[in-house]
């Protein structure tokens, strides 16, 4: 599921019945020989622990943040076979209360930390101890990230030759022609292919049950004897299946803006429900341009301000700005729009200054970071590991086209893109799994903590309300009328006090709670001026 990798938010209907790949080998639930060989790789890292001193230099991390390995198997159905290494990095609870500084703040053990994916490396979470809202955690917890299996440092994946991964300036076509999607057909299958080759039979290791195996694993390593985790976008998913997996080592678990557990939609049908929500998200950044008309001028409704954006659309497809951002670029920057509302500014202002004449916001914003190509091919390799490795997809493209053509009639801003995207998994040349049916018991799972945003796009609120469900016990809290992906510690005082008061403390509201949520953003001054002087005779 097309998901950001979060830190914090302060720093895809119409679907016909679905044609699924047998499940392999690898489909069936989590059997003796994974459950014992997850035993193993636990007392081996309880044994071992983390040797944590000096990060590699490659990872930028200052001097108080300490990192170490932990190994787990690569399968563990076989736990004396080949191993693979986690980088974990840690920063130590500083104990110092924030709003007494001559209060010694108790230790609570380590506070784990994934920000999503599939792909997301957590390595640079204990850098956010320093920001004022997450202080008070930082007193009590150390701050533990880690690059999942698959990510960065932790035995990483590859598809394609980073060399080739930004392919530039490119077309997005929201109804794209046969031709084109023949092409598409072609680079998926090409992907696919890819993967299988340049990893091997180990490729099918990679999937969220044994991310959830790590996690696991990771815990014992850091010598604790049960585990506090907060988990973000998809980190909520594999979050989920160690609570249904691992319920008695679990104290304390925050699932931030969750993914839908429901076996029935990982991840074909989630991705649509997913590419389905952005259109509402595409809409309300549209109508908050519109407020602004007079900063932006680029229109006083929201169809006015489509408009403008497929004029934009039209000239960077026949001249791409700076000779770098066409219609894909484009699109992709604009997405970052539906998962945060403080992005609203400066996309705005850029496609502004465009129609003025000014390129170079929009370049500024949409350019890929030549330098990361290797960074984000690893990340796009894991994410496709393991979302077609989790389970069944459609395998033929008649499917694909039904559906999506049919979506897009009705929600054409991210239904191609986010197909194209997860493609690859129609021609994976893998073992599916079949995705565990999550839920727990009354009693089962101590009480853990949901948060959600109504109108998040990335993962839809429904999903925050399947996962309640499934997970007894669990509180929900929602930030109503706002859907920036990521709530925790971001602007809203509300929520923040409810994350607090549960991570520090234990306690938590009654079954539901809400915040009213946070404001949308303001367009600066600066931009406001520049629009009054161009429009000046």
């Amino acid at each position: 599921m097309r998901a950001a990798a979060l830190y914090s938010a302060a720093g895809a209907m119409l679907l016909s019945a679905l044609s699924l790949a047998p499940a392999g080998d690898a489909g069936a639930a989590p059997g003796a020989d994974e459950r014992y060989g997850t035993t193993v790789a636990v007392a081996r890292a309880k044994a071992a622990g983390i040797a944590f001193g000096d990060c590699p230099e490659d990872q930028g991390l200052p001097g108080h943040v300490q990192c170490g390995t932990v190994s787990v198997p690569l399968d563990y159905a076989h736990p004396e076979g080949r191993q693979i290494k986690l980088l974990v990095s840690r920063a130590r609870a500083t104990h110092k209360d924030p709003h007494n500084s001559k209060h010694r703040v108790p230790g609570q053990g380590a506070l784990v930390y994934n920000p999503g994916g599939p792909g997301a490396s957590g390595l640079q979470f204990p850098l956010i101890g320093v920001l004022p809202a997450w202080k008070r955690l930082a007193a009590a917890y150390d701050l533990v990230g880690y690059a999942p299996r698959g990510v960065g440092p932790s035995a990483p994946l590859s598809c394609e030759d980073p060399k080739h991964y930004f392919k530039g300036p490119t077309q997005a076509p929201m109804h794209p022609s046969e031709a084109y999607k023949a092409e598409r057909v072609a680079r998926a299958k090409a992907y696919a292919r890819g993967c299988a080759e340049r990893t091997g039979s180990a490729l099918q290791h990679y999937n969220s049950l044994n991310n959830a195996r790590d996690l696991d694993v990771l815990r014992a390593a850091l010598g604790q004897s049960k585990l506090t985790f907060m988990g973000a976008s998809y980190g909520t998913y594999f979050g989920a299946l160690y609570a249904h997996m691992f319920p008695s080592h679990v104290r304390r678990m925050v699932f931030d803006s969750a993914v839908n557990p429901d076996p029935r939609q990982i991840w074909y049908y989630n991705n649509l429900a997913q590419s389905a929500a952005f259109e509402g998200r595409w809409t309300d950044f549209r109508e908050w341009v519109a407020e602004h008309d007079d900063v932006y001028g680029l229109g006083s409704t929201a169809g006015e301000v489509l408009r403008n954006y497929e004029k934009v659309r039209a000239r960077l497809a026949v001249k791409p700005a700076g000779g770098k951002i066409g219609p894909g670029q484009l699109q992709e920057a604009f997405l970052q729009a539906g998962y945060y509302d403080d992005y609203w500014p400066s996309r705005a202002q850029a496609l502004s200054a465009y129609l003025k004449g000014d390129s170079k916001p929009l370049v500024e914003l949409a350019a890929p970071v030549t330098e990361a190509a290797a960074e984000e091919e690893n990340t796009n390799a894991v994410y496709t590991a393991v979302e077609c490795n989790d389970a069944p997809w459609p395998t033929d493209w008649a499917v694909w086209d039904r559906d999506n053509t049919r979506l897009a009639r009705v929600a054409p801003f991210e239904t191609w893109d986010n197909a194209w995207m997860n493609l690859p998994c129609a021609f994976w040349q893998m073992p599916r799994q079949q995705p565990l049916d999550v839920r727990t018991e009354p009693g089962e799972l101590p009480p853990t903590l949901i948060l959600a945003a109504e109108r998040d796009a990335a993962t839809p609120y429904d999903g925050a309300l399947e996962m309640h469900r499934r997970l007894a016990g669990s509180v929900l809290v929602t930030e109503r009328d706002a859907g920036t992906h990521g709530i925790a510690y971001g602007p809203n005082r509300c929520v923040n006090g409810h994350v607090d008061a549960y991570l520090l403390e234990g306690r938590l509201p009654t079954r539901y709670a809400s915040c009213e949520g946070h404001p949308e953003p303001k367009p600066s001054t600066s931009q406001k001026a520049r629009h009054q002087a161009a429009a000046r005779p």
